[in-house]
């Protein structure tokens, strides 16, 4: 079995020699920017002829057996599953893109669709899911 992706807080695990070997992939990363905890940046799991990792947390894709292994979580920016040689790699998962400003100064000019969120501890907060810009 492969090993494990590596995340953004470790790296993923050694799937060892014969279907023992676990090849999970390595944990995300949590942050609390918008307020809440969000892990994001976990790495994808291996895959095997007998049996298929896990993701690691933050979004990593489970492998596969043979079939299409799991896609990374969009918005996590957690990577792909691994598949054996008859299947196919799951896709890493879109990436965002978060920006934090004092409240007094956010100007409000956006584009695109971000959410924003105010008075997170003083702070207003973009996240960015898809594309848009920001002028302060």
């Amino acid at each position: 079995m492969g090993g494990g992706g590596g995340g953004a807080g470790a790296v993923g695990v050694d799937g060892g020699s014969g279907a023992g070997g676990t090849g999970v992939g390595g944990a995300g990363v949590a942050s609390s920017i918008t307020g809440s905890a969000v892990t994001r940046a976990g790495g994808g799991g291996a895959g095997a002829n007998s049996s298929a990792a896990a993701g690691g947390s933050g979004g990593g894709g489970a492998g596969s057996t043979g079939g299409t292994a799991t896609n990374g979580t969009a918005n996590t920016g957690g990577g792909g599953g691994g598949s054996r040689t008859s299947g196919t790699s799951g896709n890493g998962g879109s990436g965002v893109v978060i920006l934090s400003m004092a409240d007094a100064n956010y100007s409000g000019t956006v584009t695109g669709s971000p959410t924003v969120a105010t008075g997170v501890s003083g702070k207003t907060v973009l996240t960015f899911n898809s594309s848009g810009s920001y002028t302060g």
